[in-house]
């Protein structure tokens, strides 16, 4: 079909922390230009370029948005990669994986939790405020304002809190 669109394959990351003995992940606002969703928070995420591997990817996008470095992603370690027939594929398990599937912007957006080290930018081309936030301060921004929260990462940000019993 000549007019025929196809979803945006992306991944984020829930970046990991402990600070002064509290568990914290990374949020960021969204700030891209004049696209939707602008000003809310979210966590680092990006479009997968043609033929990259998605945990490069991953790493390439939260150094681009954060500064900082992935020293580890939960689960690269069990990728399985089969060289056959001209293929290279990557099989992999994401923590979590959500998909727009209504509105203007076709994305699925593959989720994983990660470490990373470095200084963290107070801004970038794509992001501002970005900042540590405690489990427990997440919780109840998502539960006294969850329309602050971009839509795609509000229920992986559930299941996180979820299974770290917050």
């Amino acid at each position: 079909m000549e007019n025929e669109k196809f979803t945006i394959p992306a991944v984020g990351g829930i970046i990991e922390s402990n600070i002064n003995g509290k568990d914290v992940i990374l949020i960021q606002k969204r700030f891209k230009g004049s696209k939707e969703g602008n000003g809310l928070f979210e966590i680092p995420a990006g479009k997968i370029r043609e033929f990259e591997d998605i945990f490069t990817c991953l790493r390439r996008e939260i150094k681009e948005e954060t500064g900082l470095e992935v020293i580890k992603i939960e689960g690269e370690e069990s990728a399985v990669k089969v060289v056959e027939d001209g293929y290279c594929v990557l099989n992999y398990e994401p923590f979590s994986i959500s998909q727009n599937i209504g509105g203007e912007y076709p994305i699925m957006v593959q989720i994983f939790l990660c470490k990373a080290k470095g200084k963290l930018l107070g801004s970038s081309d794509e992001s501002i405020e970005i900042q540590w936030i405690s489990l427990k301060v997440l919780k109840e921004r998502l539960e006294r304002s969850q329309k602050d929260f971009y839509p795609m990462h509000i229920s992986t940000l559930k299941k996180y809190l979820k299974m770290k019993n917050v």
